[in-house]
């Protein structure tokens, strides 16, 4: 909600752990049904009805209007509320949403596996990563993408703002013959190439969204490169092989997994004929869930209801940002702000300001694939960029 959280606006606020009471996800609770239901979806639906309730007894008056904001499984209860409960909420902001976790979780897997194919034996006499994506080999592929990418939006800062239109090719950083330093090899430019592609079944299908090469995604420990080290998925694979068609498979067939995901289900009407709104947002350097997914669900909804789904809805790419927040970015931004202006004055919302973490700078963040184009004057304020379709600035 930005530098100032709903509740002390005056907002009546709830929030809740979805029936899941342990500090991380763990096999126990899905094993009980009802546990299981009220995570995969009913919680939202339980606790919003008992929120209303409590309020408008607190107040003695029915609620104006009801809102939700989450980012990550937050997320994925927003896209659960406008998807199956259409009636719940006016404004819906939807943050990295963990709408298709078991598809994200393989196309992680994917990518270890294929890096460990061309990664050095440790002491183990197993791959380590480690020993493949050095500190100057992530250097190199973070110089690389600057090289190609970072002036694309009329100024180089670190910052790759147009997103649309950086198609970073790592064979472009292959050694000449004789070259042993700021470039990599082959196999490592042809790996990344294929593994944030994305992961494909026997048949050419795909299984999740590509990842897009950006900043954070060399970052470590976080970043969605493997770094050899314990991270956010747990003690690295050594693994070398992987049958994608197989786990797939076992991933559709998962009924938890099925009831979870949020993927599929796009038909908005009942939602969009309350003149609901939805305002969503992703990192462009998540190392969990690709932003790219999260804009083919928008792609898909935006056919599904055509302009009815596009003029109530708004989807901002964080360029630097990492899972939710952090990284090389302008991650505090206000879009609850933005959100009540739009249902309650009627004023739909373009650009939102954001800032660093720190407050040293400020940028817009623009409405997708529009990006923050540098015009002139202060690189530290907001009002220096201009929002610009990808098309006109390339």
């Amino acid at each position: 909600a930005g530098p100032v959280p709903a509740l002390a606006r005056g907002f009546a606020v709830v929030s809740h752990a979805g029936g899941h009471e342990s500090a991380v996800y763990e096999a126990r609770f899905s094993k009980d049904q009802r546990a299981a239901l009220d995570f995969a979806e009913t919680s939202v639906h339980t606790v919003t009805l008992a929120a209303k309730a409590i309020t408008a007894a607190y107040y003695g008056q029915p609620i104006a209007h009801s809102y939700m904001s989450g980012c990550s499984t937050g997320g994925r209860e927003g896209m659960l509320a406008i998807e199956r409960y259409p009636e719940l909420f006016d404004g819906v902001v939807i943050g990295a949403p963990a709408m298709r976790t078991g598809d994200s979780n393989l196309g992680i897997e994917y990518t270890q596996v294929l890096l460990n194919r061309i990664s050095p034996l440790g002491a183990d006499g197993k791959p380590d990563v480690s020993l493949l994506l050095t500190g100057d080999v992530r250097k190199t592929l973070v110089d690389g993408m600057l090289n190609q990418c970072d002036s694309l939006d009329g100024l180089k800062d670190g910052m790759i703002e147009n997103v649309a239109a950086c198609h970073f090719k790592p064979a472009k950083l292959v050694c000449a013959k004789g070259q042993s330093s700021g470039c990599i090899g082959q196999a490592l430019a042809d790996t990344l190439e294929t593994a944030l592609a994305g992961p494909k079944d026997k048949a050419g299908y795909p299984i999740y969204a590509p990842v897009p090469f950006d900043t954070g995604t060399v970052a470590t420990p976080m970043g969605y490169l493997p770094s050899g080290a314990p991270g956010p998925f747990g003690p690295p694979s050594k693994a070398t092989t992987i049958d994608l068609d197989a786990r797939i498979h076992a991933i559709r067939a998962d009924a938890m997994q099925r009831l979870t995901d949020t993927n599929y289900w796009t038909n908005l009407n009942t939602f969009l004929d309350r003149d609901g709104k939805t305002l969503f947002y992703h990192g462009v350097s998540d190392f969990w869930f690709s932003p790219l997914a999260t804009w083919d669900w928008y792609e898909r909804a935006a056919q599904t209801n055509g302009a009815a789904f596009t003029e109530a809805s708004r989807f901002y790419m964080v360029p630097g940002m990492l899972h939710c927040a952090g990284g090389n970015s302008f991650d505090q931004f206000d879009l609850l702000t933005k959100m009540v202006d739009w249902v309650e004055k009627g004023e739909a919302p373009q650009s939102v300001v954001a800032s660093r973490r720190d407050g040293s700078a400020t940028r817009p963040l623009c409405p997708y694939p529009s990006h923050a184009q540098y015009k002139g004057g202060d690189v530290t304020k907001a009002e220096s960029f201009e929002c610009r379709a990808p098309e006109e600035g390339t």
